[in-house]
């Protein structure tokens, strides 16, 4: 049983999403190919950036896609993606010195349980460079991230345990279908945004699901 941030089927987990073959089903939590909406979302809260960083952890399995998917999205938004890699908090701390060498105007997080448990040391450096962020989880926003986009973790986790159940009841993983993700969410930290300075357009307040004030 695993929960996919990319496509199970090319990192190799299943034959295939509506029959996996093996022993192996799960939920995809879809997180690089939503790169393109929170570039499109990015820009709208920063509509004069043209180099957007993005920071990936080299040590994720997943890394190579989430990279492919932000160039393809950067691409046809016709944005400069200047990639950052960092795996640990120094190499965390050097990219965000290389952010600002570059003038990167914002900075799309990638997906990692490395990044994600350290949410805390990442929104600090984004206020200490007063620059623009958007993140995958809500988990992000609420300790104080600017704006995240992306699967609800929690929904996600609630069909695995459901998967679960009916696996030790007797279903084979191979007869049961890769779960997507049906619950997206866009949340929007207000509070952050004025301690940078940033104004949210109200098209885009008016868009999120939940906004932090």
């Amino acid at each position: 049983m695993f929960t996919s941030g990319d496509d199970p089927v090319q990192l190799g987990f299943v034959a295939a999403l509506n029959h996996p073959g093996g022993n192996m089903t799960g939920v995809s939590l879809f997180t690089g190919p939503l790169a393109p909406k929170r570039l499109q979302l990015l820009r709208e809260v920063v509509p004069d950036a043209k180099v957007i960083a993005f920071l990936v952890d080299p040590k994720n399995p997943t890394a190579e896609l989430q990279q492919r998917d932000a160039e393809a999205a950067a691409s046809a938004l016709g944005l400069k993606l200047q990639v950052l890699k960092a795996g640990t908090e120094a190499e965390i701390e050097t990219a965000f010195a290389s952010l600002v060498q570059q003038r990167a105007q914002a900075i799309l997080v990638g997906d990692s349980p490395f990044f994600l448990g350290g949410r805390d040391k990442l929104i600090a450096l984004c206020a200490l460079h007063a620059i623009p962020a958007i993140f995958q989880w809500r988990e992000y926003a609420v300790a104080g991230g600017l704006v995240s986009y992306g699967t609800s973790l929690a929904a996600a986790y609630r069909q695995m345990g459901v998967y679960i159940g009916r696996v030790l009841h007797g279903e084979k993983p191979a007869e049961l279908p890769v779960l997507q993700p049906s619950v997206f969410e866009f949340v929007v930290n207000l509070k952050t945004a004025k301690k940078q300075g940033i104004t949210i357009p109200t098209s885009l307040l008016a868009e999120a699901d939940e906004v932090i004030e």
